[in-house]
């Protein structure tokens, strides 16, 4: 059952993406820079423009596209196709054009999903010049022969790439990065749940003290991971921990992909916030396809960048068409989402390393009144964590190792280091 807290929290995130959900994104143009701009009004965000032909890594720059119109009329000059009703109807990156066409080559520009006649694909071309609409399988089949105008109201021009940064400063240097893409239209979960919970994540951490570091990228798929690595070499040393975020408003169980190095402590903190849920969730290991953790990820780089979502990449009905609306995404899922964030980022921060005071033996607890310190429903979990923790309290563990190592849950590992540090039973490693 939702507390009233995390209802009021859900329906804000809901409240943000419906805001969000009619701009047409893509990976460059006014669409990014509207939805960075109401990003803005929720965190400090800021915008970084990076030139149409800046060479990043192995990939260039491309040009900026932005669009106005675009329809199809049939012979009898009615409308059968407009953009102005959905963005998701003309493929993303498509060159101007105006003109008339029969229906044969007509059909050679149009995309459908036969499987799901109803829904309106999602299509892009960025990387190739050419021109193209998504409708119904429903409409194609209605279609008769004849003369048919086509407009697609768009420049393809020199412009800049944008993309949006907010930096949390923590008592260290050491970054956690969380990351989500800006780039895809009206697609309720892929990805404007990612951005919600990504912004209002940064909103949260941003009014408390951390240990670490927090650096929060808005940015489009692939073309801008690439970019702001390329643009930020020297800097990536300081990520320790990082995070995709997509996906993330759905009903299916919870997902976390892992990264590339496969037990990275972002890893391990997931696993261990999934296990002790109490809900179904999935791990899977890290595969060089899906979103930008394979960027973070790739060789020259390896950083510890996992991906955490609930539908899959590619793997439920929804991903990638019109069904993916707002009907799709649930505030209660989302409130779960970030709350399962917070939960890991919580753990990172409070995963020290303690060095056992009183190593020869096991001190006597009862005489300090620990035992009763840390109470609960579980007295024998209790009494059990703080004779985990004193046992491997030796420099080498951490409480997550304590808490794998125990079965026990972090939570109850760390009230248990603070009752013993507190009845100076244990010092942190510096």
């Amino acid at each position: 059952m939702l507390t009233k807290e995390k209802a009021s929290l859900g329906l804000k995130l809901y409240q943000f993406i419906e805001k969000l959900y009619p701009i047409c994104r893509s990976i460059t143009g006014n669409g990014v820079r509207e939805t960075l701009g109401l990003i803005q009004k929720e965190i400090p965000l800021a915008l970084h423009e990076v030139p149409s032909g800046t060479p990043v890594l192995d990939w260039t720059v491309p040009k900026e596209w932005n669009i106005r119109d675009a329809f199809i009329k049939d012979p009898k000059g009615g409308k059968i196709v407009d953009f102005k009703k959905s963005n998701l109807h003309v493929v993303s990156y498509s060159i101007p054009v105006r003109k008339k066409v029969a229906l044969d080559e007509l059909k050679r520009h149009l995309f459908t999903l036969p499987d799901h006649p109803d829904w309106v694909p999602y299509r892009t071309a960025y990387y190739k010049e050419d021109w193209g609409f998504c409708l119904s399988h429903r409409e194609l089949e209605r279609l008769k022969e004849g003369d048919y105008e086509v407009l697609i109201d768009s420049d393809l021009k020199n412009g800049s790439l944008t993309y949006g940064e907010y930096f949390i400063k923590g008592s260290t240097s050491d970054e956690i990065l969380v990351s989500c893409h800006v780039c895809h239209p009206s697609l309720c979960d892929d990805n404007l749940s990612g951005i919600a919970v990504a912004a209002y994540l940064a909103k949260s951490l941003s009014k408390i003290r951390t240990r670490y570091s927090y650096r929060f990228l808005f940015i489009p798929g692939t073309i801008g991971s690439i970019t702001w690595l390329a643009l930020n070499e020297l800097r990536v040393k300081q990520i320790k921990h990082g995070v995709v975020l997509t996906c993330v408003g759905d009903e299916n169980h919870p997902t976390y992909k892992r990264s590339r190095r496969g037990n990275a402590e972002i890893d391990r903190a997931f696993v261990h916030v999934l296990k002790h849920s109490g809900a179904d969730a999935n791990v899977i290991d890290f595969f060089p396809y899906g979103y930008d953790e394979r960027q973070y990820g790739s060789p020259g780089f390896n950083l510890p960048v996992g991906c955490f979502m609930r539908g899959q990449h590619g793997k439920f009905p929804e991903y990638h068409t019109s069904a993916d609306n707002l009907q799709f995404v649930k505030p209660e899922i989302l409130a779960d989402s970030f709350s399962k964030c917070r939960s890991v980022f919580e753990l990172l921060e409070y995963n020290r390393t303690y060095i056992n005071q009183s190593p020869k033996g096991e001190p006597k607890l009862g005489k300090r009144g620990l035992y009763q310190a840390i109470g609960g429903v579980d007295r024998q979990a209790s009494e059990m964590a703080l004779l985990w923790v004193l046992n491997l309290s030796d420099g080498d563990h951490g409480l997550l190792d304590v808490a794998e190592r125990s079965g026990l849950k972090f939570d109850l590992i760390k009230t248990a280091a603070d009752a013993l540090a507190g009845a100076g039973l244990l010092k942190e490693k510096s």
